[in-house]
């Protein structure tokens, strides 16, 4: 990978000379004894634990919705989110109960994985520093919206992925937006004329079923004339040599999703792993779903499939199994002064609240803490695979039934079961590959899955039923 190292060192001066290279100047914010002790100690006791679930787990997967809106739901009438205002001060009650015109269901449809989203140490952290400093200073990064508390999470998570550094987003999608923009960026920098030759410019191998946020990223970047987009079949590492051998061009990247949020299969990380060895391609990975789920201390797929060293830049999200919001790029310092000075959905979004940024600290700290969380959330996962037979492989379980029809009504069927599982349908997903999408969390219970899976046998049938499509939802 020496020839990456010399492109991006070389971008760099670049835009040094230039006058073109941006810097993060953290503004300072109080950070009151108890946190600095844990910042200097890493004693994660700092922030309370628990060691197994407690009753406030059960608000990530139970929801309540207003019966207007569940009859809608069933009669697939769209909604404008209107029938669910409160009209008077009696509706809005906190002691409501779901018989007073209200529906409670079991949420299956969210990506709260470890269910930390209701973690009062996590709320806590979040309250305490909105109590201290309100939302923050409000600008993008670059201007004056990055603070010490910033700085702190993403330490935190370059630790957690074994990366030099790391650079904070306002959400996954600017991540991945940023980071295929930077990556672009290198070959107009370096160009010989205005703009780059044919073999100038960086080809990105691309994963038929990447998510939407790649694949808008590596668009501008080709609308920029920066990139050569190539598209290889889902996870067919022997498809995507033959395009990495035919390639002439001398900066090549692959990116994929590290485990597919559509489709809950993982990308062959260790055959990617070699292919890099052989072509010297610049490996880039989305570990949205993978972070904190999967690997030691949750450090993510790569980290499962001992691929850590391999992955040259590696984007996660803080909005789903951390239960909080935002996104982050765990990568090199030299990377991270790219992205922040050509990552245009970096340099070009309001930075994070200051109030979400200190959840996510604390949320990094008790995924570490409380493994049980990821000890569970693999236990649902055999649980179904054992009550259903389909041979699933992650938290993300996708059944795909055909029609559309055949979607709406499994969902329909599900709902006045009490369960809260969405159809997935086009644009989303090619016609006739229509399917629920199920996703399975810590705080969801073997009785829980009992209780659906007996409903969901009583609308398809597990034995015919097909969990992965290769036919591809989301092209260039």
């Amino acid at each position: 990978m020496d020839s990456w190292d010399s492109w991006v060192e070389d971008s760099l001066s670049r835009l040094e000379s230039l006058k073109l290279l941006r810097s993060l100047r953290p503004i300072h914010l109080p950070i009151n004894d108890e946190d600095k002790h844990c910042q200097r100690t890493q004693n994660f006791d700092q922030f309370e634990t628990f060691d197994g679930p407690r009753q406030w787990d059960r608000a990530s997967v139970e929801v309540v919705m207003k019966e207007s809106t569940f009859q809608r739901w069933l009669e697939n009438v769209p909604s404008s989110g209107y029938d669910n205002v409160y009209k008077n001060k009696e509706d809005d009650e906190l002691g409501r109960r779901p018989d007073d015109g209200f529906r409670k269901l079991l949420l299956f449809s969210g990506n709260d994985y470890l269910s930390l989203s209701s973690h009062p140490t996590i709320a806590k952290a979040a309250s305490k520093a909105a109590l201290l400093h309100g939302m923050g200073p409000r600008g993008s990064a670059l201007i004056c919206g990055y603070t010490n508390y910033h700085r702190r999470l993403e330490s935190c998570l370059a630790d957690l992925k074994k990366k030099q550094d790391c650079l904070l987003c306002p959400t996954g999608f600017a991540a991945n937006m940023a980071v295929m923009t930077a990556i672009g960026s290198i070959s107009s920098l370096l160009s010989t004329g205005e703009k780059p030759l044919e073999e100038e410019r960086v080809a990105v191998f691309s994963d038929a079923l990447n998510h939407a946020s790649i694949i808008d990223g590596i668009r501008l970047a080709e609308k920029q004339g920066n990139v050569k987009a190539f598209i290889y079949r889902h996870c067919d590492t022997s498809h995507l040599n033959m395009l990495l051998s035919t390639c002439n061009m001398k900066k090549k990247v692959v990116v994929t999703d590290s485990l597919f949020s559509m489709d809950g299969d993982f990308a062959p990380m260790v055959e990617l792993a070699n292919l890099r060895k052989k072509h010297g391609f610049l490996l880039v990975i989305d570990d949205a779903h993978g972070t904190f789920v999967c690997g030691e201390n949750g450090a993510g797929v790569a980290d499962e499939f001992n691929c850590v060293n391999d992955v040259d830049i590696c984007i996660g999200t803080l909005s789903k199994a951390a239960g909080c919001h935002g996104g982050f790029i765990a990568c090199s310092e030299s990377w991270k002064q790219l992205i922040q000075s050509r990552g245009r959905s970096f340099i070009f979004s309001t930075s994070t609240p200051l109030p979400v940024i200190a959840a996510a600290h604390a949320a990094v700290n008790v995924a570490k803490k409380e493994a049980w969380r990821r000890t569970a959330i693999w236990s649902r996962v055999r649980d179904f695979r054992n009550l259903t037979g389909i041979p699933i492989t992650s938290p993300i379980i996708s059944l795909i039934v055909g029609s559309e029809e055949k979607a709406l009504q499994a969902s329909r069927h599900l709902l006045m079961s009490g369960f809260h599982v969405t159809a997935i349908r086009p644009p989303t997903v090619p016609h006739n590959s229509c399917r629920l999408r199920v996703t399975l969390t810590a705080a969801h219970t073997h009785d829980d899955l009992k209780k659906l899976t007996a409903s969901l046998s009583q609308c398809i049938n597990f034995q015919s039923i097909t969990v992965v499509s290769t036919n591809g939802y989301a092209r260039l």
